[in-house]
């Protein structure tokens, strides 16, 4: 039961994302005006309800995150925040700006060895000051 949960959820961030890019024409699609019909269909009334009230304002719905930063109003999240999208748990609004979160699947990339760093270049000695010979009057 709590794996179709989750998979809803998942759903229903992935249908707002669509949206999202229909709405402010990031896609060049002939059936726009059918498929934004079916996705506002396939999403709940109260979360479309709040999509439509952040773009009513001119902002997009749904911002990713991207090293644990919300994209749409670049405020550090929560850790709990975090772990919660990781588990794909629930879904998550933005603390800040209201936006829905989405936290995009991470490709497994293979480690790789570190580089060794690069040396700093060698500061120059200081240059030393030659103190002025004090003139001695003759007395």
């Amino acid at each position: 039961m709590q794996l179709a949960y989750n998979l809803t959820m998942i759903d229903y961030l992935t249908n707002l994302l669509k949206l999202q890019a229909l709405d402010f024409k990031e896609t060049t699609d002939k059936n726009a005006e059918s498929h934004r019909a079916e996705l506002r269909s396939s999403i709940p009334q109260p979360i479309l309800a709040h999509y439509e009230r952040l773009v009513a304002r001119g902002k997009k719905g749904v911002a990713l995150v991207r090293n644990q930063v919300c994209t749409g109003c670049h405020m550090r999240l929560p850790i709990g925040t975090i772990n919660t999208l990781m588990q794909n748990q629930d879904i998550q609004l933005c603390e800040i700006c209201g936006r829905y979160l989405y936290l995009p699947e991470t490709p497994d990339v293979p480690a790789v060895e570190a580089a060794p760093a690069p040396k700093a270049p060698a500061k120059p000695a200081p240059k030393t000051r030659k103190r002025k010979a004090l003139a001695q009057t003759p007395a």
